[in-house]
């Protein structure tokens, strides 16, 4: 493997690290609206919770932005705009992981100690305590090799990646993103059996069961290449196993973000008590899902392709 190719593969599996536990977090505030306890918070503390998750949301639609840059704009290829683009993308959805913490902390402390100045204070040193870590640490290692004149390695020259490089890379987007699918549908066939679902409106209801099927599709999608790859294919690397799990990848996207929108707007829609404002959340949070996964990366490819050219000078070959 050539060292743009593994230094893109490392850039990825950064942002992969991160999509399985904002996923279950996700999961767990969606069921959370459903629990008992829920009810006993106060309004503000709801409220609150109901910001978490919109953050969380965030965290998530940047997280899986790169998978979709990787596939759309670069055809699967490493090269230096796919890190930058990584490593942009990547450094943007820590903060609105590190203020979902925080209000989670907050939350917590509240509904053990019941103090909300405590809570605040919970919340300000959890989030802190998170950026520095994620912002402040590396921004002091950087100023400090600015003043010893270290200078980073700049990135490789774009090459053509390895067939067996892409169909790795492809396979592990759909893996990671697999299992949080999974865990938002087990929380999403769990919230169905609580009382307070039963008190939901009907359309809320009818909502909940269309993005559980929404999960469902994505997770059909999402596990397609592997079987692709053992029953077509008999395990071999090939130009068609890439196209076609790149195809389920990107495929997979558009039920799950439409799925996790559509459970926005019933945890919306209870906490808030207004289906108009359940609505125009989703719908943003969805504008903001298929506007980054899709919208963006067709700009940037119409923009340029090197990974036309790539392939261009493959096939020269």
């Amino acid at each position: 493997m050539s060292r743009l190719s593994n230094n893109a593969e490392n850039a990825l599996n950064e942002t992969r690290m991160l999509i399985l536990g904002a996923q279950v977090l996700i999961g767990f505030d969606f069921q959370a609206g459903f629990q008992p306890a829920f009810d006993r918070l106060s309004p503000a503390t709801q409220e609150l919770k109901l910001v978490g998750l919109g953050l969380m949301l965030l965290a998530v639609g940047l997280l899986i932005a790169p998978g979709a840059f990787h596939q759309i704009v670069e055809a699967g290829n490493d090269t230096p705009r796919l890190m930058d683009f990584t490593g942009r993308i990547a450094s943007l959805a820590l903060l609105p992981f590190a203020l979902g913490i925080g209000l989670e902390l907050s939350i917590a402390t509240q509904v053990v100690i019941g103090d909300d100045h405590l809570g605040t204070l919970a919340a300000v040193l959890g989030t802190l305590f998170a950026l520095f870590f994620w912002y402040g640490l590396h921004w002091l290692w950087r100023v400090r090799d600015q003043r010893l004149g270290i200078a980073r390695e700049a990135h490789n020259m774009p090459e053509p990646t390895p067939l067996e490089t892409r169909i790795k890379q492809v396979l592990t987007e759909a893996r990671v993103v697999l299992p949080g699918a999974q865990a938002l549908l087990g929380f999403q066939l769990a919230a169905m059996l609580t009382d307070a679902f039963g008190r939901l409106p009907r359309t809320s209801q009818y909502v909940h069961l269309a993005s559980l099927i929404l999960m469902a599709a994505a997770i059909v999608f999402l596990m397609a290449p592997a079987a692709f790859h053992r029953i077509v294919e008999q395990g071999q690397d090939s130009e068609r196993l890439h196209r076609f799990s790149s195809a389920m990848v990107l495929a997979a996207l558009v039920p799950l973000g439409l799925g996790i929108s559509g459970d926005f707007y019933v945890v919306a829609e209870k906490v808030l008590n207004s289906s108009a404002a359940g609505i125009g959340l989703a719908i943003a949070s969805l504008i903001f899902f298929f506007g980054l996964w899709f919208g963006l990366t067709l700009v940037l490819r119409a923009r340029g392709e090197p990974a036309r050219s790539l392939r261009v000078s493959r096939a020269a070959r």
